[in-house]
C-alpha cells in the first residue's frame, strides 16, 4: 500500500506532463508521429510552437501535479509513521535488468519535502502562467518538462540500483535544462578506493547541490526559469542531490571516516559564508535567493560533516543529533525558499521588475504578499518563532559538543566553523533586511512599482499563505518533524537523539536540560504578553496617542526615491570589510562644469562585482575546451580523400583489435 502511494505520485506527475503535451489542439497525435518519424527533432519543435490551451486544460495539468504532491506527502508520512522498509521492482529496464525500488524512512522524508513543494506549486502555477503569451512561452513545453522534472526527482528517491538511479537522475537533469531554457529571451549542476568514491560523490552531488566553488551554474540557471520552477529547483532539486550524498555516505559505504566529515565541514563552511556574501551583493532578487541557497546547502554540509566526525569517533548519539539537524534544515529550507521564490514571482508579475533598486513601497500596494514574504525573510534569517531558527539552533548544539572529542585538531577546527556559522546567520539577517526594506518599504522607485497592486489569483495567494503558515507552525511545534526525522536516523544510523524524554511539544533539549533547551510555545507566549503590555501602555492615555506624520526629509524639500538607500549603498560597509571575497570593479565618474572645471555637474557611479570562481575555475576551463575544439577542428579539411583515409585507417584499427 505504501509503495502504491509512491507509484501514484510518480504516475500523476507523468500524467500532468503528458496532458500538457496531448492537449495540443493544433497537432493531432498522428500528425505529431509523422513529423517525428520524418524529423526526430520535430518533437521539441512541436512543443515550442504556438498553441491554444483553454483555461480548463491548464487547470487540469496543475490538478494532476497537485495530486502528485498529495500522494507524495501521503507516501512519505506513511513510511515515516510505520517506520518500515518497502522494496519492489519495476519491469521497465532491460529484460534481464529490471528497476529495483526501495522506499524507506530517508526516501519518505524527502518525498515529504517534495510533496509539500509540489502541492504549493500546483496552487500557485495556474495564476502565474496565466499571464504568459502563448507565442513566446508555449505551455506544452512548460507543462511537459515540469511533470518529467518532478517524476525524475521522485524516481531518484525510489531507486535501489545504480541503473535506475542514473536514468532517473538524468531525467531530472535534462528536464531541468529545458525548464531553465524555457524563458530563452533572458540573457542571463575505509580503503583508498572508498575515499576516492567519496570524493567523486562529493564532486558529483556537490555540483548539483551548488557548493563553492562549483556553484556558479546555480545563480545563473535558477533565476531565469519561471518562478514556480525556480522554487522547485532551488527548494527541492538541491535536496535530491543531498539525498544522493546521504544515501551514498551513510548507506552504501559500510563505515564513514572522520576525515570525510572534515572535508564536508570545510566545504560547508566555505559555501555557507561565501554563499551569503555573494547574496549580499546581488541587486537581482532571484539571483540573491539562488546564492542564499548556496549558503543553506553549506550549512547542511557542515552539520553532515559533524555527524560523520562524531560517528567515527564513537559518539553515535551526537552523530544522530547532527544528522537530524541537517535533515531538519533541508526540510525548512524547502519551505522558506519555495515561499520566497513564489513571492518573487508575484512581485515580478505585478511590477515587471526583479531589480530591488527599482522596487520599493510595495507594502502598501501588495499587503498580503508583503506579509507572507516577511515570514519567509524571518524564517531564512533564523529568527525565533520560525522554522529556520530551530534547525540552525540544533546545528549550533551539535558543534558545541566538541569537548567530547580527543583529537586536538578537531577541537580547534569545529569552533572556528561554529563561529563562521554564527557570522553567516548574522549576514543572512542583514541580507534579508536589505531585501525586505528595499522591496516593500519606502516610496516606489519606478513607475511599475507605483502602479502595482495585490495579486488577484487566489491560488497564488493560497500557495504562499500555506508555506508561510508551515514556516510558523513548524517553528512553534518542531517536535513533530523531529520525531519523523528520528525514525530516519534510527534506520540509517541505528541511533536517535540521546534523550527522547526531553523532546516534547513544549521543550526541546537535544542533549540535556543542563546544557541547553528551547521552548517555542513559551517564547511565543512571552512575545504575545510583551506585545500586549506595550500596546496597552501606548494606548492607555488618549492624549498620548501615537501621532502619524510624514517621513522627515532632512530639510531637502520632500522625500524622493533618489534619497533612499540602494542595494549597493546598503551593503557598502560589508563590502569594505570583506572586499577580498569578490572581484570588485567600482567606478566614480564626475562631469565637471564652470570656467575652471571646478564645479561638479553630475556624478556617475558604477559597481560590478564578480564571483572569484569564474576567472579561477570556469574561464580557464572554457579556454582549454575552446582550444581543444580548434585542434580537433583541424581534421575537418573538407577533402573527400582525407575523409576516406580516416575511414580506411579506422577500419584497419578495428580489424587489428578484433583479431
Amino acid at each position: 500500500m505504501i509503495l502504491l502511494l509512491a507509484y501514484c505520485a510518480v504516475l500523476f506527475s507523468f500524467a500532468s506532463g503528458l496532458l500538457a503535451l496531448l492537449s495540443n489542439q493544433r497537432h493531432s497525435l498522428l500528425a505529431l508521429r509523422q513529423r517525428v518519424l520524418k524529423n526526430p527533432s520535430a518533437f521539441i519543435d512541436a512543443c515550442l510552437e504556438e498553441h491554444h490551451y483553454p483555461n480548463f486544460l491548464r487547470q487540469a495539468v496543475f490538478i494532476l501535479l497537485g495530486l502528485s504532491g498529495v500522494f507524495a506527502v501521503l507516501a512519505g508520512l506513511s513510511v515515516l509513521i510505520s517506520n518500515t522498509v518497502v522494496t519492489g521492482q519495476i519491469n521497465l529496464g532491460l529484460p534481464w535488468l529490471p528497476w529495483h525500488v526501495r522506499f524507506d524512512a530517508l526516501s519518505g522524508f524527502f518525498f515529504l519535502i517534495i510533496g509539500i513543494a509540489v502541492g504549493a506549486v500546483s496552487l500557485y502555477g495556474p495564476g502565474y502562467v496565466h499571464h504568459y503569451k502563448e507565442q513566446d512561452h508555449p505551455f506544452a513545453a512548460l507543462g511537459l518538462f515540469t511533470g518529467l522534472f518532478v517524476m525524475g526527482m521522485l524516481l531518484v528517491l525510489l531507486a535501489d540500483d545504480a541503473f535506475m538511479f542514473m536514468i532517473a537522475w538524468e531525467l531530472m537533469s535534462v528536464a531541468s535544462y529545458f525548464l531553465v531554457a524555457f524563458q530563452h529571451e533572458h540573457a542571463a549542476n575505509r580503503s583508498t578506493w572508498a575515499s576516492i568514491a567519496f570524493s567523486l560523490a562529493v564532486l558529483g552531488f556537490g555540483m548539483k547541490a551548488g557548493i563553492v566553488p562549483i556553484h556558479v551554474w546555480l545563480p545563473e540557471a535558477h533565476p531565469v526559469a519561471p518562478s514556480h520552477i525556480s522554487a522547485l529547483m532551488s527548494g527541492v532539486m538541491l535536496k535530491v542531490a543531498l539525498y544522493g550524498l546521504i544515501r551514498f555516505c551513510f548507506d552504501l559505504i559500510d563505515k564513514v571516516q572522520w576525515e570525510w566529515g572534515v572535508v564536508l565541514l570545510i566545504i560547508g563552511t566555505v559555501s555557507a559564508l561565501g554563499g551569503i556574501l555573494y547574496a549580499m551583493m546581488q541587486p537581482n532578487l532571484k539571483r540573491l535567493l539562488a546564492y542564499s541557497s548556496v549558503e543553506n546547502i553549506g550549512i547542511i554540509f557542515m552539520v553532515l560533516g559533524l555527524a560523520m566526525i562524531f560517528l567515527d569517533n564513537g559518539h553515535p548519539d551526537l552523530a544522530a543529533l547532527g544528522f537530524l539537524a541537517a535533515l531538519f534544515h533541508a526540510f525548512n529550507h524547502a519551505l522558506f525558499k519555495n515561499l520566497l521564490f513564489l513571492g518573487a514571482g508575484m512581485i515580478q508579475q505585478q511590477t515587471h521588475e526583479l531589480n530591488i533598486d527599482m522596487l520599493g513601497g510595495l507594502i502598501k500596494k501588495m499587503p498580503q504578499t508583503s506579509m507572507v514574504f516577511l515570514v519567509g525573510c524571518m524564517s531564512i534569517s533564523s529568527l525565533p518563532l520560525f522554522n529556520g531558527f530551530v534547525s540552525e539552533w540544533l546545528a549550533f548544539q551539535t558543534a558545541l559538543q566538541v569537548d567530547v572529542l580527543d583529537n586536538g585538531v578537531l577541537r580547534s577546527l569545529i569552533p572556528v566553523s561554529a563561529a563562521a556559522l554564527a557570522l553567516t546567520a548574522a549576514l543572512a539577517a542583514a541580507c534579508f533586511v536589505k531585501v525586505f526594506g528595499l522591496t516593500f518599504l519606502g516610496v516606489p522607485r519606478s513607475r511599475h512599482s507605483e502602479k502595482a497592486h495585490e495579486v488577484k489569483d487566489k491560488g497564488m495567494l493560497a500557495a504562499t499563505t500555506l508555506l508561510a503558515s508551515l514556516c510558523f507552525l513548524v517553528g512553534i511545534f518542531p517536535s513533530v518533524i523531529i520525531s519523523l526525522i528520528n525514525r530516519v536516523s534510527s534506520q540509517l544510523l541505528a541511533h536517535t537523539l540521546p534523550n527522547e524524554s526531553v523532546l516534547s511539544w513544549l521543550w526541546i533539549a537535544p542533549v540535556s536540560h543542563e546544557q541547553a533547551s528551547y521552548s517555542p510555545p513559551l517564547v511565543l507566549s512571552g512575545a504575545l504578553i510583551a506585545g500586549c503590555v506595550c500596546y496597552w501602555y501606548l494606548r492607555r492615555d488618549p492624549a498620548k496617542a501615537i501621532r502619524i506624520a510624514p517621513t522627515w526629509d532632512c530639510g531637502f524639500g520632500g522625500l524622493t526615491p533618489r534619497m533612499q538607500y540602494t542595494s549597493s549603498a546598503f551593503t557598502m560597509p560589508i563590502r569594505r570589510i570583506f572586499a577580498k571575497a569578490w572581484i570588485i570593479d567600482e567606478q566614480v565618474n564626475k562631469d565637471m562644469q564652470g570656467a575652471m572645471n571646478q564645479d561638479v555637474a553630475a556624478v556617475h557611479y558604477a559597481l560590478h562585482i564578480q564571483d572569484h570562481s569564474w576567472p579561477w575555475l570556469y574561464q580557464p576551463l572554457e579556454r582549454e575546451v575552446n582550444n581543444l575544439a580548434k585542434q580537433v577542428g583541424r581534421i575537418q579539411t573538407g577533402n573527400i580523400r582525407t575523409y576516406l583515409g580516416y575511414s580506411f585507417v579506422t577500419l584497419l584499427l578495428l580489424l587489428w583489435v578484433i583479431s
